[in-house]
């Protein structure tokens, strides 16, 4: 499996992530009803629809967290750097630090704010205190939260805020380098202000990777999104520019769910 498009020039002209005939099931109800969808490099893509849409199933497929889910199966191909990640011999532990996960509420682990950052590099192995020295500190830096904690890095990581707590998750995603994010409505349980702070995060972060996030807030998929996809019932009914699902959907669901007239 090619793990990471930045070695690699010619890999550019690759989709990032490729899903053909996607079908997914949790014992006999049919979740996910055949969706196609091609994601490219260093976008962000917003997930929308209603509760129970399929859309957190559908984007849990690209780090095969639907796997520990009782009852679930699943038909079709996703291909990600142009390799199925759902072939037999994939590793499922190399591909989760290709594809990073960020939750809807901040899951800090019970330790100090350094070794939750350092946490995935140490289970990887890694013992250079130095390395892991450069990566813990340039990862809080990248998320703007290095000038708040760098003199508390022995604190506990549930002592800090909500959105502080949920920026130093993503320094934790970000700390074993990889090259997609996946975030399922990571600012649903945080106030205005942290919001806006995770908003220019993404902004910011796109450059370097790949990033695909689900929200219920019309607004901010609008704000940060360079492609969205409307999912119902399964389905997925409409994906393009963020710009032209906002402002000239072109079917009567899609403009119905974001002018607030069903969902």
């Amino acid at each position: 499996m090619v793990l990471d498009s930045v070695i690699d020039p010619s890999l550019k002209k690759i989709p990032k992530i490729e899903a053909k005939g996607i079908k997914v099931w949790y014992d006999e109800f049919n979740a996910i009803k055949g969706i196609d969808m091609t994601i490219k490099p260093n976008t962000v893509t917003a997930f929308i629809g209603p509760s129970g849409c399929g859309k957190s199933t559908f984007l849990r497929l690209f780090n095969r967290m639907n796997d520990y889910v009782d009852g679930f199966s699943m038909e079709g191909k996703i291909k990600i750097n142009g390799s199925n990640i759902y072939k037999k011999n994939v590793n499922v532990e190399e591909l989760r630090k290709e594809v990073g996960m960020v939750f809807q509420k901040p899951n800090p682990f019970p330790k100090s704010i350094f070794d939750n950052v350092a946490y995935g590099l140490r289970i990887q192995g890694i013992t250079d205190k130095k390395f892991i020295q450069e990566r813990v500190v340039s990862s809080l830096q990248q998320v703007g939260l290095w000038e708040e904690v760098k003199d508390d890095l022995k604190k506990s990581g549930l002592a800090l805020s909500g959105g502080q707590q949920q920026r130093l998750c993503i320094a934790r995603t970000l700390a074993v380098e990889p090259s997609i994010i996946l975030m399922d409505e990571p600012t649903s349980a945080l106030d205005p202000i942290s919001t806006a702070k995770i908003e220019e995060l993404i902004f910011q972060l796109k450059e370097k990777y790949t990033i695909i996030i689900v929200t219920h807030n019309m607004q901010q998929a609008g704000r940060i999104s360079d492609y969205t996809a409307f999912f119902y019932l399964g389905e997925l009914i409409e994906y393009n520019k963020t710009k032209n699902i906002f402002t000239n959907p072109e079917k009567q669901q899609t403009e119905n769910y974001i002018t607030g007239r069903f969902g």
